[in-house]
């Protein structure tokens, strides 16, 4: 990758000429103007379709085989990666390790700017020696600018060890190049207010990541038709989503269905095999391991 001082040049940095008297502009317009701009988050999104695609199949092949997901990024990228990998646990019942966000300045860095901390390259590295990252593991590297010293510095080590590596940026490749396995561009333009790559760049990537993760999960086994089968029932709003998903999926009374989710050991998954089927706990359990956690393989296989 290019490691460039002189930044003016990247599309990030550059002027939007639609907001140059953003100033001026009364509260109806800001409004206006962010709703408009925001449309080419759409259009950046479907010029990388290929790209996202290709991430979810090698990351989800990868987690197969005992491999992990690692989003590295500094500042805004990086609270995003956090965020997303975060959200995993709750949502697909995963362990905290199998999706991990790295962030330039660690955890300090969630709730206070550390952006200084962006320029070590060497503390990407050792970020990712630290993980013992491997030929198993996906690291996707997120820079809006492309240019990121720390997230170009974890890659490289990643690359030395044989993961798999995703580069993530919002400028196109004339500006800033990568030998990364996968080169995700998300082109949005100039920012409306110039530099800050919180706004579009933000929401692009936040939009990309919530594909990749959701997609990996998805071909998982995580998913049953566009259910949260796998979600962690650890609060009343979730044991609620639970209930109102074995009623959706299922014959059962509200209350059959809560003594069913009790009996599986509040496993949605579980439970809803355990109902299809009629094996118990430990046997619905076995079957579900023997198709590596797929509820719709492991249904039809025992009807047949």
């Amino acid at each position: 990758m290019n490691n460039l001082e002189e930044r003016g040049h990247l599309l990030t940095e550059q002027i939007n000429p639609n907001s140059q008297n953003l100033d001026q502009l009364s509260s109806l317009e800001l409004v206006d103007l962010f709703n408009q701009e925001d449309t080419q988050t759409i259009a950046a999104i479907a010029a990388a379709r290929t790209q996202l695609s290709q991430t979810i199949d090698i990351t989800a092949e990868a987690l197969r085989q005992g491999g992990r997901l690692f989003y590295v990024g500094a500042g805004t990228s990086g609270r995003l990666g956090v965020l997303d990998a975060a959200e995993c646990p709750p949502t697909f019942c995963t362990p905290p390790e199998l999706v991990q966000g790295i962030i330039a300045g660690g955890a300090g860095a969630l709730v206070r700017s550390s952006e200084d901390l962006e320029d070590r390259a060497e503390d990407g590295a050792a970020a990712i020696a630290q993980r013992q990252i491997t030929q198993l593991d996906v690291v996707v590297g997120i820079t809006a600018g492309g240019t990121t010293p720390f997230v170009q510095g974890a890659l490289q080590a990643a690359q030395s060890r044989g993961a798999n590596t995703i580069f993530m940026a919002c400028v196109p490749i004339e500006q800033v190049t990568t030998t990364a396995d996968i080169d995700i561009r998300l082109l949005v333009g100039p920012e409306i207010l110039a530099g800050s790559t919180r706004l579009k760049a933000g929401t692009v990537t936040k939009m990309a990541l919530n594909i990749i993760s959701t997609g990996v999960m998805v071909k998982l086994g995580k998913v049953y038709g566009n259910r949260m089968v796998d979600v962690a029932v650890t609060n009343t709003k979730l044991r609620d989503r639970a209930l109102r998903i074995l009623n959706d999926l299922t014959d059962l009374s509200r209350e059959a269905a809560g003594y069913l989710l009790e009996r599986s050991g509040r496993s949605v998954k579980l439970a809803l095999l355990m109902h299809w089927t009629g094996l118990d706990k430990k046997e619905a359990e076995t079957l579900l391991f023997e198709h590596q956690g797929n509820i719709r393989q492991a249904a039809e296989s025992y009807q047949k």
